[in-house]
């Protein structure tokens, strides 16, 4: 098996975990989870107080230090959504490493990684179901691409969801 496009940042006793579709082009080229300037990602979790301060694409190794790991539903794909082949999506190895790490919250970053992950269409915010003990929250992308579903309301709630509120 190739190494991923991106590494994951995953570890026991994270808050929470952000879990994308796949890497862009522009992360995969920089080596750096949404490293694109037009991704909201780095900018949205400084606004909603998940980080102390806005931090770069590069300095994604940083955030197990504040309970917060990084991964993506097809680790050896590299592009966006439409562009990815069906087997593009490792579901079953998804769930294997958010069962071992164990983090409080799942939250995908698009529709697209949770309906990937979870095989079918889900809303935004807190689900239903669980993986092992670990909560699901489904977030509206930040990628420029999807700018006309955006809304930080959801990335609120779910900074208030991790924070214990």
């Amino acid at each position: 098996m190739p190494d991923p496009i991106l590494p994951d940042v995953l570890q026991p006793g994270l808050a929470l975990v952000f879990c994308g579709t796949a890497a862009g082009r522009r992360s995969a080229e920089e080596g750096a989870y949404y490293a694109h300037p037009g991704n909201l990602f780095w900018r949205t979790l400084h606004a909603v107080a998940l980080t102390p301060r806005l931090f770069a694409p590069a300095e994604f190794p940083l955030l197990p230090a504040l309970g917060i790991g990084l991964t993506d539903v097809a680790k050896h794909h590299m592009g966006n959504d439409d562009q990815l082949p069906r087997d593009a999506f490792d579901v079953a190895a998804l769930r294997e490493r958010i069962e071992r790490h164990a983090p409080r919250v799942l939250a995908f970053t698009s529709k697209a990684a949770a309906r990937a992950a979870l095989g079918k269409v889900a809303g935004y915010g807190l689900q239903q179901e669980r993986i092992g003990d670990t909560q699901l929250f489904v977030l509206p992308s930040p990628s420029g691409q999807a700018r006309g579903h955006w809304d930080v309301a959801h990335w609120q709630a779910l900074a208030s969801l991790v924070r214990g509120r």
